[in-house]
């Protein structure tokens, strides 16, 4: 397991996830509006979030079951830590920040930060099954 190897993936997932956010702001937002849009990020955020690890599972090294949650784990905390960072040098107040986690406002942060946890993990059996793969489930040492 190379902890390296996982920061280094969740910089670039960081990186994929702004450029995507951009890229929302700018063409998704004027159609949809802000929440709307907002929440259509969530989802196709993880499916980068899931291509990123998936191509790099086994970079990552993280051949245990454990070692999948840890970098989940990380990286869940990586990018709260970002993403709270971001807001309040944007200027938004903690309220505006706080609401993208608040299902009841509409927002589904939680529930991207929720499959971002488990990604190494399903990247790993996704891995594990592929036709040309040799290596164990992830569920097994």
């Amino acid at each position: 397991m190379n902890w390296y190897r996982a920061v280094a993936i969740w910089f670039l997932i960081a990186l994929a996830e702004s450029v995507h956010g951009a890229i929302r702001q700018l063409f998704i937002v004027p159609v949809m509006g802000d929440l709307s849009a907002r929440q259509v990020g969530v989802l196709t955020g993880s499916a980068i979030i899931f291509l990123i690890t998936w191509l790099s599972i086994r970079w990552i090294g993280a051949r245990k079951f454990t070692y999948q949650l840890e970098v989940g784990a990380l990286w869940v905390v990586l990018t709260v830590l970002y993403e709270v960072g971001l807001g309040l040098a944007r200027g938004y107040p903690p309220a505006r920040i706080l609401s993208d986690y608040n299902v009841a406002q509409g927002g589904l942060m939680g529930f991207g930060l929720l499959f971002m946890l488990f990604a190494p993990l399903l990247a790993k059996v996704r891995d594990s099954r592929s036709p040309d793969s040799t290596r164990p489930t992830a569920f097994k040492g």
